[in-house]
């Protein structure tokens, strides 16, 4: 289809209807200033005719201190990835074709070598499991029809103990068995005919006694592929291909996260043949235990948008933004007797400012449970992290200001309890 045909009056005008909804949506949703007419807004009545969808359902909506939690949303976003959205909700496509295309995209942008693309998947853990099951049946229809029975196939995949963790889930339902290991030794015993892959949790690389670059050389030394699974770890925005040039077979990126693309969408990079084979075992394929993973065609032009927007960011007038907030909310909160703040930045997942709030409890009596708690009922809601040690937040999720309402908040609740 050449852009002349494309792009009638008539298709011009649908998709343009649909960009201007979504983009004035965004506009209210991030204080944006008006640039489309508002007229379209009128046209929504029932459903949704307020403004506020999650007030209609009697669902609360949250500040979020707490970062990119899948139970709150993720992240917002970008009014751009919206708008595209729209626009591809305008037309039907192979959805296969799609991937395919956005793949390429994926990589150019990325700058992959040449023997690497990608796809787009519903969510990081979904990565997971369709890029194992990718290299348990290669593109055989046979075994991947029979997943997660894998009898004549490999059925192991070694993995640190350290880096055990729940959304190893995704490579259980595969029908494999996960072996533990600690060290290089352990892997050169736990290494077998059986053994189909090495994964590798990149948020738990300090945990663990093999590090990510040393795992994936020990893994090639066998001819072994291995997977890392970097969900939450940008930023930095490098580890986009960080780790693909240590040589990783497969890598996981959440997409909803700190890129702010669809919350139920998540990048799969790899090596091409892999990548071709984890599409094979996923939606909209039939018969395949990918199926209810499906990603829309919405999600995965989202997804290249809010990656391109990503790219393009200044990334360190961002972390200043991000330091500035946390800043301003430990010069309020420590003006109130008792009450200390210290700061940090994750070595690897979530690398951005955080803040721990602490208080003496001679002068405030109030354990960080009951503060947390408190804050998550007030009005408007807000969501800190806690621990027995205090309160925990970032700054990275919030809208502009909202650091403002945050330290009022905890301020009013310091004092309310002060000894």
């Amino acid at each position: 289809m050449t852009i002349k045909n494309f792009w009638n009056r008539r298709n011009f005008l649908g998709s343009a209807g649909a960009l201007a909804g979504m983009m004035l949506s965004a506009r209210r949703l991030f204080g944006m200033r008006a640039v489309i007419p508002s007229p379209v807004e009128e046209k929504l009545t029932g459903f949704g005719a307020t403004g506020n969808v999650y007030e209609e359902l009697g669902v609360t909506t949250v500040i979020n201190g707490q970062g990119t939690m899948t139970y709150l949303g993720g992240s917002l976003p970008r009014p751009e990835v919206a708008a595209v959205m729209a626009l591809a909700a305008q037309h039907f496509v192979s959805i296969v074709e799609l991937e395919q295309a956005a793949g390429k995209r994926i990589a150019e942008l990325l700058k992959l070598p040449p023997d690497y693309d990608a796809i787009v998947t519903c969510g990081a853990a979904a990565g997971m499991q369709s890029g194992l099951s990718g290299i348990l049946t290669g593109n055989n229809p046979k075994f991947i029809e029979q997943l997660p029975d894998l009898t004549g196939l490999k059925s192991e995949v070694i993995i640190q103990k350290s880096h055990r963790n729940g959304f190893d889930h995704q490579l259980r339902a595969t029908g494999v068995k996960l072996i533990e290991v600690d060290s290089r030794e352990d892997v050169k015993r736990a290494i077998n005919s059986k053994t189909a892959m090495m994964h590798f949790s990149n948020f738990a690389n300090a945990a663990g006694q093999i590090k990510v670059d040393e795992w994936v050389k020990l893994a090639h030394e066998n001819q072994i592929p291995a997977f890392n699974d970097a969900a939450a770890d940008t930023p930095p925005v490098s580890h986009l291909w960080d780790y693909v040039n240590m040589g990783y077979d497969l890598i996981a990126f959440s997409g909803g996260k700190a890129i702010r693309g669809p919350q139920c969408a998540g990048l799969l990079l790899g090596k091409k043949e892999l990548i071709a084979n984890a599409l094979l075992n996923n939606s909209p394929h039939e018969d395949t235990l990918g199926r209810g993973m499906k990603i829309g065609k919405e999600e995965i032009v989202g997804m290249v948008k809010a990656l391109e927007c990503y790219l393009s960011e200044d990334h360190a007038a961002l972390d200043k933004e991000w330091w500035r907030r946390l800043d301003s909310v430990s010069a309020e909160i420590t003006r109130v007797p008792g009450v200390t703040t210290s700061f940090n930045v994750p070595d690897v997942a979530n690398h951005v400012p955080h803040m721990h709030i602490d208080w003496d409890p001679r002068k405030i009596s109030l354990a960080p449970h009951d503060a947390a708690s408190a804050l998550r009922k007030g009005k408007p809601s807000i969501v800190l992290g806690s621990s027995e040690d205090g309160l925990g937040m970032n700054s990275f999720m919030l809208k502009p200001g909202e650091e403002k309402i945050i330290a009022e908040h905890l301020v009013q609740l310091f004092k309310a309890h002060a000894v």
